[in-house]
């Protein structure tokens, strides 16, 4: 079959709805159908519409429905749909009307729906392939965290530059943060902190391969965002069997459970800051994130997101 995928980010920029974006092309093509990723639906012909992100995405959801009302049209669910669009902005709400189906990327997620919509709802969990973690065995003189994500405010980007300012002078602690800078003044403070924190140090943007290197040899990463739907990081982290110290959020917790000890309070630079010392200087907590961790790497398996795929465009009897 042919099918559009419209993510409304630019392209180039190498963003979360990026990748996810270009997974789910590979992942239809494995499954044997032809697939265009493209920012706006183009009017051509096809079988199937994609569009993430239920809000942003209206214009290509709309113009599709009215050609094609009869075709298969699934909505992707973001962060910012979930957790703040379908709640105030018509166009949002209105692309969960006209969808045939509604794709959450946690379980979560079906709270922020109305009973209505849960019918044609389907939770399909973001996979990441697996890869090498560092062996904590052989660990060096630092004890090194990652944060993998772009400055912008719904990340909050700098909370763990900010805790790590006043940790004991003997704790081994060293934050590399990669992302683009999506916000000037953002750029400016990570820049600044740079100068007065030795422990932090802000990389910019990298290619998602040396990302991922980056990530599989950190100790713990860290996950800061006030507002997600999911987090291709958190599953970059559970397929590396990296422990995650994540805000507590439902888009996180719809993937870690509600149970998970490594969440802090979000946007409270003194609970993260309590954290990630006692990852840190721990064995038995560290251990306890390890294990939690190992055990959710199931869920983002490849195997299991192409399965999911394949049910949808099967119900949609593709």
């Amino acid at each position: 079959m042919k099918i559009q995928l419209v993510t409304p980010a630019p392209l180039r920029f190498n963003n979360g709805n990026k990748i996810t974006a270009l997974r789910w092309a590979k992942i239809l093509r494995t499954l044997g159908h032809r697939v265009t990723v493209l920012q706006h639906y183009d009017d051509k012909p096809c079988d199937a519409l994609i569009a993430l992100h239920a809000r942003r995405s209206y214009q290509s959801i709309r113009r599709f429905r009215e050609l094609h009302p009869e075709l298969p049209l699934i909505v992707v669910l973001t962060g910012t749909d979930l957790y703040r669009d379908i709640r105030s902005h018509r166009s949002a709400q209105r692309s969960l009307t006209l969808a045939t189906r509604i794709v959450a990327l946690q379980k979560m997620a079906l709270s922020e729906l109305s009973e209505s919509l849960h019918p044609k709802t389907r939770v399909i969990y973001q996979s990441a392939e697996r890869c090498l973690s560092r062996n904590s065995k052989n660990r060096g003189d630092e004890f090194k965290v990652s944060v993998i994500g772009h400055l912008r405010n719904e990340k909050d980007p700098l909370r763990t530059a900010l805790a790590t300012r006043s940790l004991p002078k003997h704790s081994r602690i060293e934050v590399q943060h990669i992302g683009r800078a999506l916000d000037k003044d953002l750029e400016r403070r990570a820049r600044a902190e740079m100068a007065r924190n030795p422990r932090y140090r802000w990389i910019g943007e990298l290619a998602h391969k040396r990302t991922r290197q980056i990530l599989a040899q950190s100790d713990v990463t860290v996950i800061t965002s006030r507002m997600e739907g999911s987090s291709n990081v958190l599953s970059e982290a559970l397929a590396c069997a990296v422990p995650v110290i994540a805000s507590r959020i439902p888009g996180l917790m719809g993937t870690l459970g509600t149970d998970y000890p490594g969440y802090f309070a979000t946007g409270d630079t003194l609970s993260l800051r309590e954290i990630l010392f006692r990852a840190e200087s721990d064995r038995a907590f560290y251990r306890s994130l390890q294990s939690v961790c190992k055990s959710l790497s199931p869920l983002v398996a490849p195997k299991r997101e192409v399965a999911a795929w394949k049910q949808l465009l099967q119900e949609l009897q593709f």
